[in-house]
């Protein structure tokens, strides 16, 4: 397997984000797998793939705080993408086996190598399928089944897609709290969000590229293949969904 590591600590809009993460699973059709480390600019509110945002948000206090939106070609609830590390994984679905087997083994690479910054960080159980319905509360409102928790508190949100031969898996690992902002753009009732950040565990300010090394550094070690690091390859990665409004708030 060939992999290529993208690091890419400037940031992009939404739409860009998830239209290169789109693309990226296109081009693992072709047998090729990747590892994207990347940030928001500016910050953004993501919804997912089948989320009903449109009646589970509000969107004219959306637009009253000036917030961007995309929607997610993964399922899942709401994100706030702002002070934190979005990782992005597209691979042939054989590199890791099933959708079970490759989330397990995507958190697990992010637990160890969160740990080795000093924090304690596990996997939540199997048997944890969250607690709040597709309607209610934040991404980051209950921890669900192998995903990253630190003290019984989410610290990473992940999402996985399927289509033909490759799989894409991205997640959002905050390096600062700050997801009550889906809470204050809930419409109705909202289930508050149970997550930490990276920076409140360790008591001290971590930035993107002190996080984005340690992750690098543990796939690079754990996940067979040849390695090498760069920029996005050449071609093109716009598909105009990511960035019509109709679509994003389509349901």
């Amino acid at each position: 397997m060939n992999w290529l590591l993208i690091v890419e600590p400037e940031g992009r809009p939404g739409h860009e984000n998830m239209s290169i993460d789109y693309s990226l699973l296109e081009r693992a059709k072709e047998g090729v797998a990747f590892l994207r480390l990347y940030r928001w600019e500016p910050p953004c509110l993501s919804f997912g793939r089948n989320e009903p945002a449109k009646r589970r948000y509000d969107q004219s206090a959306i637009e009253r705080l000036g917030l961007a939106t995309v929607r997610r070609p993964t399922g899942g609830r709401a994100v706030w993408h702002d002070a934190e590390l979005t990782y992005s994984v597209a691979a042939p679905e054989t590199t890791f086996g099933s959708l079970a087997e490759s989330y397990n083994i995507i958190h697990a690479t992010i637990s160890a190598a969160l740990n080795k910054l000093g924090l304690e960080t596990e996997l939540a159980s199997p048997r944890d399928r969250g607690t709040t319905p597709l309607t209610g509360g934040s991404c980051f409102a209950a921890p669900v089944g192998g995903e990253v928790v630190s003290a019984g508190r989410k610290l990473v949100g992940s999402a996985q897609v399927r289509e033909g031969t490759a799989f894409l898996q991205h997640g959002s690992i905050l390096l600062e709290d700050g997801q009550d902002m889906v809470t204050q753009v809930t419409a109705g009732d909202a289930v508050a969000p149970n997550s930490t950040s990276i920076s409140a565990l360790l008591a001290r300010k971590v930035e993107f590229e002190e996080v984005a090394a340690v992750i690098g550094f543990e796939a690079r070690n754990s996940w067979a293949g040849s390695w090498s690091g760069g920029k996005l390859p050449c071609g093109e990665y716009e598909h105009a969904m990511f960035g019509d409004l109709e679509w994003t708030w389509r349901r």
